[in-house]
């Protein structure tokens, strides 16, 4: 067999007979292995006041760019798109102002407001969160198009200001969105290592809103991170962002995500966001053969390698082909659809997280179409770029028509938003796009 092949299997426990013939050799190591363990155990000790630290650390608010764009991925998400319900503008400046501002102090760690010491007036901040840390929380605002007109009607006189890159998403095909799930004029998105920080940071944002902007859909999701460093796992059981654009390389993040001069004054230095609710069958996926499941994907599942190659990052030779003259990387899988070769040099970087919402009654689309109690899980996607038009839209588009992995995933919500620059101190997230409208 060869090591490719062997990149297929997953480790296999060492037969009961073997282990017994190795007995013997086995005993006479235990003291060194016990020695060795403590060894390890005294340097993990050492290492944890350090790794948590880092864990629970703080992530900076002001800034060029906002937090949880190119931030290293944390463990929790919990996302709120609003629809607003004011018909003031002035409002939705005063809103984003008190939005700034609490989630300066939500990511130092603090409450969203002072307290108070009033027994009868409600509290500053619901109290959920005192004691825990800062957990890395980051706190990421977006523009949706309903902002700037909705049913044709510019509500804020911000209509001329619209970035023609914030454009309504085509109907893909396959599509089965949900209006509860789509759509919204504003978004927050928290990311922390800790669920709680990250629901209580929304929670805080959200009640501020009342009478301003009233939630229309949320989604939470979860990423564990291997230890090591490597790359997450989703649901489906493969590597998930390999292929992604580095986010330590500031040119690349120049050329794919963030917005530069070809756009509004406002919107440079920002990014433009599509999220995704996609839900996977997981049911019919785990019935499948792991020869199968990697052909879907175009890569192995154990190690992530491109099929045909041996390691995570060795680039896919896209024009090999086997013995028979097919290609090594199928030509309907995944990776090959997605790649940038495939879309004339396009990228964006994902930054997704898996999502489980319990279970409930569904149809597949595709045979043997059963109708059944399903999970309702799959994935939270959340890709960033310059442009959607010549990012997502681009690629989604040879996915959705294409990609053999369609059987198993049904995009059921939706979104876009505009993601302006960072702010900086005794200013508000978006302001550029208010300019000369404030008064």
């Amino acid at each position: 067999m060869s090591d490719v092949d062997d990149k297929t299997k997953p480790p296999r426990d060492p037969a009961r007979r073997g282990f017994l013939g190795k007995a013997g050799g086995l005993a006479a190591a235990v003291g060194g292995l016990a020695a060795g363990k403590a060894a390890n155990a005294a340097v993990a000790q050492d290492q944890a006041p350090a790794a948590l630290a880092a864990k629970n650390g703080v992530e900076p608010f002001w800034g060029v760019h906002q937090g949880g764009i190119t931030t290293p991925q944390q463990e929790h998400t919990y996302f709120a798109a609003f629809d607003l319900v004011t018909a003031k503008r002035a409002d939705v400046i005063a809103l984003l102002n008190a939005w700034t501002e609490a989630a300066n102090r939500l990511t130092r760690g603090d409450t969203a407001a002072a307290l108070g010491d009033n027994p009868e007036a409600a509290p500053g901040d619901s109290g959920d969160a005192l004691g825990l840390p800062p957990s890395r929380l980051t706190i990421t605002f977006g523009f949706g198009p309903g902002l700037f007109s909705s049913n044709g009607v510019d509500r804020y006189g911000l209509a001329a200001r619209r970035p023609a890159a914030l454009v309504d998403l085509p109907r893909f095909n396959g599509d089965q969105l949900i209006p509860e799930k789509t759509g919204g004029d504003l978004c927050i998105q928290a990311c922390a290592n800790d669920a709680q920080v990250a629901f209580h940071a929304v929670r805080q944002l959200a009640r501020m809103a009342y009478g301003t902007a009233a939630i229309k859909w949320v989604q939470t999701g979860f990423q564990s991170n291997p230890v090591g460093g490597s790359t997450p796992r989703n649901l489906m059981g493969f590597k998930d962002g390999t292929n992604n654009p580095s986010q330590r390389d500031a040119k690349l993040m120049d050329q794919f995500v963030w917005a530069g001069d070809e756009g509004p004054a406002w919107m440079k230095n920002g990014t433009y966001t599509v999220v995704r609710r996609i839900r996977i069958t997981l049911e019919h996926w785990d019935k499948m053969e792991v020869g199968f499941q990697e052909q879907v994907v175009g890569r192995h599942k154990y190690t992530g390698a491109p099929l045909g190659k041996h390691k995570e990052f060795d680039v896919a030779d896209l024009d090999a082909k086997d013995a028979d003259g097919n290609s090594i990387v199928p030509d309907n899988s995944h990776m090959r659809l997605s790649a940038a070769q495939t879309n004339g040099g396009a990228q964006i970087l994902r930054r997704g997280y898996s999502y489980n919402d319990g279970a409930n009654f569904y149809i597949e689309r595709w045979p043997p179409w059963r109708q059944e109690m399903e999970y309702d899980a799959g994935l939270f996607f959340v890709a960033h770029q310059r442009d959607p038009r010549t990012g997502f839209i681009k690629i989604n588009h040879n996915l959705a028509v294409g990609d053999i992995m369609n059987q198993f995933i049904t995009h059921v919500g939706s979104g876009i938003f505009a993601c302006p620059p960072g702010a900086s101190e005794g200013s508000f997230i978006g302001a550029g796009l208010f300019e000369g409208l404030m008064t």
